[in-house]
């Protein structure tokens, strides 16, 4: 099994990476886990508190079940995922059914933080970008996707998520294999690791 994690700010463009990357490989040889899923679960508390919670901090993230899940995954078992909503800041009751692929792409914008998740890891990728671009995409992701005015984004953008991203997510850039500059714009990093991918799964 190929694992690959696929790392890089908020608003880098990974998702963007991670489509592409599937649009050129065969649908049933991958399977991709996000980050996102394994946010702690955090129903207990009142909904005025979930919204301060800092997701951009490793601790947000339920790391012993992400590595849990991967190694299930390794060993030829199917997983259930969590499915967490940004709205209710709090894991949904329903989860998802995966199973073991070819190829398993772990996307998020912290998990080469985690030494025992990058242990895991055939191939380690950060995906790098602009500032300025990230910013102008997490304002439009945030207000459509996430319900937030341009001020809250632009508040969290300030208190949480630069200072995290300079803390935590920059300096695990130089635990990746490949830096993909530019995000989904990239297509010569993105052909060169689906070429990789493509010889793996020829060779198996």
């Amino acid at each position: 099994m190929l694992i690959i994690g696929i790392a890089g700010g908020t608003g880098s463009g990974k998702t963007t990476v991670v489509k592409k990357l599937i649009g050129q490989l065969p649908k049933n040889k991958v399977a991709v886990i996000s980050q996102d899923s394994y946010y702690k679960d955090n129903s207990d508390l009142p909904p005025e508190e979930r919204q301060k919670i800092n997701f951009d901090h490793p601790n947000s993230i339920e790391f012993e079940l992400l590595i849990e899940h991967i190694k299930g995954l390794k060993s030829g078992k199917s997983i259930q995922e969590p499915i967490y909503s940004y709205l209710t800041c709090s894991r949904e009751k329903e989860t998802k059914t995966v199973e073991p692929h070819d190829v398993i792409i772990i996307e998020g914008i912290l998990i080469l933080t985690n030494k025992l998740l990058r242990d895991l890891m055939s191939i380690k990728i950060f995906v790098s970008a602009d500032d300025d671009d990230r910013l102008g995409r997490v304002i439009t992701r945030d207000i459509i996707e996430r319900g937030r005015t341009v001020q809250k984004v632009l508040e969290r953008y300030n208190e949480t998520v630069k200072p995290m991203h300079l803390q935590f997510i920059e300096p695990s850039k130089k635990y990746a294999d490949l830096i993909i500059p530019q995000g989904g714009h990239n297509k010569v990093a993105i052909d060169i690791l689906s070429t990789i991918i493509e010889k793996y799964l020829n060779k198996n």
